[in-house]
């Protein structure tokens, strides 16, 4: 298939915005779903690239479009297929940096779901090949009732390799976590694993599905590199993205229990009895509640993460899982969901409770590697012994997650609150606005930095602090006689009101400092 044949499927309606003729006759191998700003490492030669565009926003213009589509040129994308119903329209940027790397771009109507692309692609390909090259009849029967009874990835997997002897395959995150494998196949620990879905080594195929985050996604991996033909990795790809699509529908369905815990945790006193039965209902079995959960005084650990991350902690919490050799049932069961204001949570059963702290900070680097474009921020609270402690366990970590903003605003980071040990890490926590009204109120006129006096003043206030009030190390440090430095302190006293031979006046303006 070529990329003029997808271009002329009316029943898509894909927009040509800019390509040239030698490049539309590009034969197509495959398609990956993808909405990181570097795409690269996961992106094949001659495979068309579907993207949302999540990543793109107008402050970052053209320069991130310019790192996306030389990726995408890099790796060899066939080409572009963008989205047009994030934005109402392919931004401008985007299609100028395709025409400056050469790369045909082309714009996807809202109302056309990318599995549809993807579908047309594959099954056009499957359709001229030969039974050697795709999955045998009797196999894909069996794929399809297992998908119809909802069957998890491992099912999947071992029916779609159960013609062929001896082959090792396996589906990862982009991460490292393994969601399946072949069976009899080897463990491969979390880290080996990321590092092999980031070389390229083996066989690598993506797994286009439309529910899962950049996070969460499936990429289907087998070691030997004549495993199995492309064209039929490709479809049992397709087959997997199914799968996860169906899973993604049943968590979602279930994720409601896990929203009503996350707004009872958020309101001002949430009664211990009514926690419990949210986190009961959070705990459904497939027969009812699981036996046991909650515990009784189990203890729990809250994580919080910014506004559209529930993937990422849905992948956190698997991993932390898998790294413990916890199940993901019953009593070891995790739970993620939203907040009133639009952060994800989970909570974290005491099982995992072991050197949770150090596996949760290696999870989460690798996790946010993930979408390397995206700081992903979160923070932890202290340990919670039963439901009773659970909102303040919350309350903890949204503080943490706003001093993880602060801090790294622009790099991923988790922040556990019980490490907020001084007053300068404890003022990250207070939200911006509040930090700056503080500072305005404190210290008034000598934030005025356009007058050159008043600067003077505020440098020589934050010298005199660092230097715990001492009038010769002051005058040391800025090279002024002491009776300068007494001049300038009175200054500072007379514009802010405060008294500096008081120690809780030199706090509040050392806070103010801090805050500003």
């Amino acid at each position: 298939m070529h990329v003029e044949h997808l271009l002329g499927d009316t029943s898509l309606g894909l927009r040509l915005l800019w390509a040239q003729d030698a490049l539309l006759r590009r034969e197509i191998s495959g398609v990956t779903v993808t909405d990181l700003e570097d795409p690269a490492r996961f992106v094949r030669p001659g495979e068309v690239v579907l993207s949302g565009l999540v990543w793109w926003s107008p402050e970052g213009g053209s320069g991130k479009a310019e790192r996306f589509v030389s990726a995408l040129k890099e790796a060899g994308a066939a080409a572009l297929l963008a989205g047009e119903e994030t934005h109402g329209s392919v931004p401008d940027d985007l299609v100028e940096a395709c025409v400056r790397h050469g790369l045909p771009v082309a714009g996807v109507p809202a109302h056309i779901m990318f599995r549809a692309i993807t579908d047309a692609v594959y099954l056009r390909q499957w359709g001229a090949l030969g039974r050697h090259h795709a999955l045998p009849e009797n196999a894909r029967v069996r794929i399809s009732r297992l998908l119809a009874q909802d069957s998890g990835p491992g099912p999947v997997l071992e029916a779609a390799f159960a013609h062929l002897d001896a082959v090792t395959a396996y589906v990862f995150t982009p991460s490292g976590r393994t969601v399946a494998a072949t069976p009899g196949a080897p463990v491969i620990a979390v880290p080996e694993a990321a590092a092999l879905v980031a070389d390229g080594s083996g066989v690598t195929v993506s797994v286009a599905s439309a529910a899962a985050s950049p996070y969460e996604r499936w990429l289907l991996y087998l070691p030997d590199l004549d495993g199995a033909p492309p064209r039929m990795l490709h479809e049992i790809a397709v087959a997997l993205g199914n799968c996860q699509d169906a899973l993604a529908r049943g968590r979602t369905a279930g994720r409601q229990a896990a929203d009503e815990l996350g707004a009872l945790l958020f309101a001002p006193e949430a009664r211990p009895a009514a926690v419990e039965a949210a986190l009961r209902r959070c705990g459904q079995g497939e027969s009812g509640p699981v036996e046991g959960w909650p515990a009784e005084g189990a203890s729990y650990r809250v994580v919080v993460a910014g506004a559209g991350a529930a993937g990422a902690l849905e992948e956190v919490a698997a991993q932390v899982a898998q790294v413990a050799q916890v199940a993901q049932d019953g009593a070891g069961r995790a739970i993620v969901g939203r907040l009133p204001d639009g952060c994800a949570f989970a909570v974290l059963p005491g099982a995992l409770d072991g050197g949770l702290d150090g596996a949760l900070d290696e999870v989460w680097s690798r996790v946010a590697a993930c979408a390397p474009g995206v700081p992903l921020h979160g923070g932890t609270g202290a340990p919670a012994v039963g439901a009773e402690g659970l909102d303040g366990a919350l309350a903890q970590a949204r503080y943490a997650l706003t001093s993880a903003r602060t801090t790294a605003p622009d790099a991923s980071r988790l922040t556990d609150a019980t490490t907020l040990a001084g007053l300068h890490t404890l003022l990250t926590g207070i939200p911006a606005d509040v930090r700056a009204a503080y500072a305005r109120t404190v210290l008034g006129e000598l934030l005025e930095s356009d007058r050159a006096a008043t600067a003077v003043l505020l440098s020589t206030l934050e010298t005199f602090l660092a230097c715990d009030g001492s009038w010769a190390r002051t005058a040391r440090a800025l090279h002024l006689h002491v009776n300068t430095v007494h001049y300038r302190i009175e200054r500072v006293e007379h514009f802010t009101g405060r008294d500096l031979s008081r120690l809780r006046d030199r706090l509040d303006l050392w806070a103010a400092l801090l805050c500003r």
